[in-house]
């Protein structure tokens, strides 16, 4: 169980807005999170990972305390440890696709699943600039699965893939989130692609 409940101030066109929420996600559950641009979308994911600090709010997840500002407590990104995958895929460029993975992990049958799932099983040794754009967004997903996360945070993780490839990698990410136990949100600018894999939703006005 997430319990969440923060306070962010985000600097947007027109000056400055509020980006306040409470929600709870339950255990396991993938919600798909939506709304318009500069909303806050990607600001909330990066809360939730310790990447950003609110001016108020307090986030519990499983009963321990990862953020409650009352309190200074803030727990840092590498005790929550969530598989997050970044808008901008954020890939190191001088590392290949399997170095990536085994810098996550050092199970091997592991990272051969996921290069399988992903896809980039005949592309092991190519460094992103080498790669399509959306052979490096499915890397992005799969460095993010490689820790076997309790908690994926995805921003825009299927923007740069063909609806062929979208609906096969939703389906195999399903089966991979569920293996996990894994709670989900996933930022998306196209709700109704995430149909059939998300079981929540939450809206950002």
């Amino acid at each position: 169980m997430i319990d969440l409940s923060i306070e962010k101030k985000l600097k947007v066109y027109q000056g400055k807005q509020v980006l306040k929420i409470s929600h709870q996600f339950d255990p396991g559950s993938i919600t798909k999170v939506y709304g318009p641009s500069g909303a806050g979308k990607t600001t909330l994911l990066k809360i939730i990972a310790g990447l950003v600090s609110p001016e108020k709010g307090k986030i519990v997840v499983d009963n321990k305390t990862w953020l409650d500002t009352g309190n200074k407590i803030n727990l840092p990104p590498q005790k929550r440890m969530p598989g997050f995958v970044f808008q901008d895929y954020a890939l190191f460029p001088n590392m290949t696709v399997r170095d990536h993975l085994q810098y996550a992990t050092t199970d091997v049958d592991w990272i051969k699943r996921l290069l399988f799932l992903g896809k980039l099983d005949t592309l092991t040794d190519h460094k992103p600039i080498h790669l399509s754009g959306g052979q490096q967004q499915r890397l992005a997903i799969l460095r993010a699965l490689a820790i076997k996360p309790k908690l994926v945070l995805m921003d825009e993780p299927f923007s740069a893939l063909d609806s062929d490839m979208k609906t096969e990698l939703i389906a195999d990410l399903k089966l991979i989130f569920k293996e996990l136990g894994a709670t989900v949100l996933i930022v998306s600018h196209n709700p109704q692609e995430l149909e059939g894999l998300a079981d929540g939703e939450l809206y950002i006005p």
